[in-house]
């Protein structure tokens, strides 16, 4: 019997091109870090083994929202059918698998002239920046979204065992502008968690994310971006955040204004009382409504 070669452990593995049976072990595996790799792997992302176990070390951000959707039981031998995967479960905290499956339909359900004036980044991307070793390759990620052509971004953020969104606003403007000069928006559905605790992150990141673009603004004008935190409505426990922030999404996308100005106040409809909890019940009833794809 010939033995197989060891693979190297610094080469490339491209989970997106194995097969089927290979890759569903990684892409629905319950461990986190195994998921977390896929789901980059399947978008294209090549990593090397080197990587992966540095993905390992993110755990102190992430581990806790990815693994309380899935039951801790042994693996079946059978197939599974990916419906019984990123189906939502009542009072259960979306994985991220569950997320982008949600965000990507209720993106395609906004017409092509909407989505003109939007972005977005990957829901994991702000977790692997947070890691100094991936930072650069994010940044190139995000460079190629061309984030400074749209009026708003949408960025996801899961960290600390809870999800939350950053929108940036106007960054394609000039930061001394009057009129509609660049901020950003943290919407967090559970404010009793402090979510100005990412705001040093968060004005590292944006920082970051100039200087890879070679924009000429300096780092002093950069800094003196608002980040403004709306009286948004309140989650009802402690498993709804990744609910809420689609919900955020789906909303803003609908109702966000051309433009709006620092000095006016928010946009008119980010309020505390914005939605209520039968608009949030409605909203995933219609998303888990749509037939989830075969494997």
């Amino acid at each position: 019997m010939v033995k197989k070669k060891p693979r190297n452990s610094n080469a490339p593995i491209d989970l997106a091109s194995a097969d089927s049976e290979s890759y569903l072990d990684y892409s629905k595996h319950r461990s986190c870090w195994r998921h977390m790799v896929a789901h980059l792997q399947a978008q294209n992302k090549r990593m090397t083994k080197h990587e992966i176990e540095e993905i390992k070390e993110i755990f102190e951000f992430t581990t806790p929202c990815f693994s309380n959707t899935f039951p801790r039981h042994e693996r079946s031998k059978r197939r599974i059918n990916c419906k019984n995967i990123i189906i939502r479960k009542e009072k259960k905290k979306l994985d991220t698998a569950a997320f982008e499956w949600y965000f990507r339909n209720l993106w395609k359900s906004f017409s092509d002239d909407k989505k003109s004036s939007f972005g977005y980044l990957d829901c994991l991307w702000f977790s692997f920046y947070l890691k100094t070793s991936s930072r650069e390759k994010v940044l190139n990620w995000i460079k190629k979204k061309r984030i400074f052509s749209r009026k708003y971004v949408f960025v996801p953020i899961v960290c600390w065992n809870h999800w939350s969104l950053l929108i940036l606003c106007h960054f394609g403007e000039s930061l001394e502008s009057k009129i509609r000069a660049p901020c950003m928006l943290l919407l967090d559905s559970l404010q009793m968690a402090n979510p100005k605790r990412l705001e040093p992150n968060i004005r590292k990141f944006v920082f970051d994310i100039y200087k890879e673009e070679g924009r000429p603004e300096s780092k002093q004008l950069i800094s003196k971006i608002p980040l403004l935190v709306p009286k948004v409505p309140q989650q009802r426990n402690g498993e709804e955040c990744g609910n809420f922030v689609l919900y955020f999404i789906n909303l803003f996308m609908d109702g966000a204004p051309e433009n709006f100005s620092v000095s006016e106040g928010y946009p008119y409809f980010m309020k505390k009382n914005w939605f209520g909890p039968e608009a949030l019940e409605h909203f995933f009833r219609k998303l888990d409504s749509i037939p989830k794809p075969d494997l």
